[in-house]
């Protein structure tokens, strides 16, 4: 636990407790680690600026950044340009940076932003709160990058978006070396947590009233590669189906290079393993994986896409894609439509290629015209659409029980509806019961309609079962009404704060995987 002395920061002079802001950009990796940052900063005393805060009414405001996409550096520098004069006026106003990018740019942030407060790498988010309050004494930039991990991100204090969804890290870092990403060099190379920590981990979630948890990893199936044992992630993935109370699990992002046999077979053979599957594809023609460095080729990624259709024919299966990749030609894009009808996807999250500067495709001959990219990324996109319609459709009629989710309906409060995942994870918006439902609870409802990226359950619902989920989220809720706020004497106590949409799963786009 943090000390009083550590917690000082977080009280200024008249005892009003400060508050923080923490901005996430990038993959799932990134939003999970932000969990920690949050954790981390309300361990030392720091409570969260309210929703709805005008910018720059924050205390704290920590960046959380991304350097995959090609302007990143060019946003986060818009934005802290923005901060400037707003610190200028309130002198006790901190800014830090940290992520891949802070780990990419080290110096230049303070160089190029004078007024940042923090530097701080992937490697040693821990370090927030003991930074601020030396830059605060000090009254000078602290810039500190770690070279290596210094404390796995699950070990630390975290603040958890959703009271019954969870993001649960299994390993950081990626040993692979794709042309187009930068990851593996921001990252360092895949490190994997001890199995028994990990599952001491999830039980200690399910007992706060967690029902569904994430497996979260760079190339989530490589799992087990530290100790040379390839089907450590299939017995992970059992293990996790004997923790009583886990009623879903799901995993993201898995490389089709490390998806073998044991896997599928966990997958179909573990009642709470749901039928998801999100395998990054990035491109169907072999020339292109190649040049990428991508291990598989077209056949094999559609081997294991036609293996897990056999084991789990109701399986939802999504994907990535990266559209105009140095040297693309049409029969190259050609390859990837033809993969895209042949797998069926449910969706696919879908990229028109950037330069990522410092990675290898960056140099490479054959950049591909802006609006030869554009052209093929709409071809792409529409049949992609006509393809998720397709599939939804096919769930009209389906009896499917739903989580209901937070914030995952913006049309909710209009419509009379509540929104929530099926076990395959699409999105379905229901008819509100007439009883009291909860985020966390289920609900049994019948599919009377289907988009392409939503399914609408219109009649009545079959049925609706409380859960422990729901009550956790229904005591967070009590408790964050009954938190006092203002002047506080003495060392401050944070209540459980109010909880904010937890982000569905989804795939980290082409940063990964």
């Amino acid at each position: 636990m943090t000390s009083s002395s550590d917690r000082t920061g977080a009280v200024d002079e008249v005892g009003v407790t400060r508050s923080y802001e923490i901005r996430t950009y990038g993959c799932q990796m990134n939003v999970h680690d932000s969990e920690r940052l949050s954790g981390l900063l309300e361990d030392a005393g720091y409570v969260r600026a309210p929703e709805g805060a005008a910018e720059g009414e924050a205390d704290i405001v920590v960046f959380n950044t991304c350097a995959v996409r090609e302007n990143a550096d060019n946003k986060l520098y818009g934005n802290l340009g923005r901060l400037a004069p707003m610190k200028s006026k309130r002198p006790g106003m901190q800014i830090a940076v940290g992520g891949c990018l802070a780990q990419k740019d080290r110096d230049t942030i303070v160089k190029r932003a004078p007024w940042v407060d923090v530097v701080f790498g992937t490697h040693n988010i821990g370090k927030l709160p003991v930074l601020l309050e030396r830059a605060r004494v000090q009254e000078e930039a602290q810039v500190e990058i770690a070279e290596s991990l210094e404390a796995f991100p699950s070990t630390l204090p975290t603040r958890r978006e959703s009271a019954y969804a969870a993001w649960v890290s299994i390993s950081v870092g990626c040993n692979n070396t794709c042309t187009f990403c930068i990851v593996p060099a921001l990252r360092g190379k895949e490190k994997d947590r001890r199995t028994g920590d990990i599952l001491a981990e999830i039980e200690a979630l399910v007992a706060e009233g967690v029902s569904e948890i994430t497996l979260l990893g760079q190339n989530v199936n490589a799992y087990g590669s530290d100790i040379g044992d390839r089907e450590a992630f299939s017995k992970l993935l059992r293990a996790c189906g004997r923790i009583e109370g886990l009623e879903r699990v799901r995993f993201t992002s898995p490389h089709p290079r490390d998806f073998t046999d044991d896997v599928i077979a966990a997958m179909a053979e573990t009642p709470n393993v749901m039928p998801q599957l999100h395998m990054p594809l990035q491109s169907g023609s072999d020339t292109v994986l190649k040049a990428m460095r991508r291990s598989y080729r077209q056949e094999r990624f559609l081997g294991i896409i036609e293996k897990v259709r056999a084991a789990m024919p109701d399986a939802a299966i999504s994907t990535d894609i990266i559209v105009g990749f140095p040297g693309e030609t049409e029969e190259d894009f050609e390859q990837t439509m033809h993969v895209v009808r042949e797998a069926r996807f449910a969706n696919a999250f879908t990229f028109q290629y950037s330069k990522r500067p410092g990675t290898p495709a960056a140099t490479m001959d054959g950049q591909i015209p802006k609006e030869v990219v554009q052209a093929r990324y709409e071809r792409l996109v529409a049949l992609q659409e006509e393809i998720s319609w397709e599939e939804n459709k096919k769930q009209v009629g389906r009896v499917v029980d739903v989580m209901v989710a937070e914030g995952e309906g913006r049309k909710d409060g209009s419509t009379q509806r509540l929104s929530g995942r099926a076990p395959d994870n699409r999105l379905v918006h229901f008819a509100k019961p007439d009883e009291d439902v909860r985020p966390g609870d289920v609900v049994t409802v019948e599919i009377t309609y289907a988009a392409p990226h939503h399914l609408l359950a219109e009649g009545p619902a079959k049925a609706v079962r409380r859960t422990r989920a729901g009550d956790a989220w229904e005591k967070r809720n009590a408790a964050a009404a009954a938190k006092p706020a203002g002047v506080m004497l003495g060392i401050p106590t944070i209540g459980a704060p109010a909880p904010s949409a937890a982000p569905a799963p989804a795939g980290c786009g082409d940063s990964c995987g």
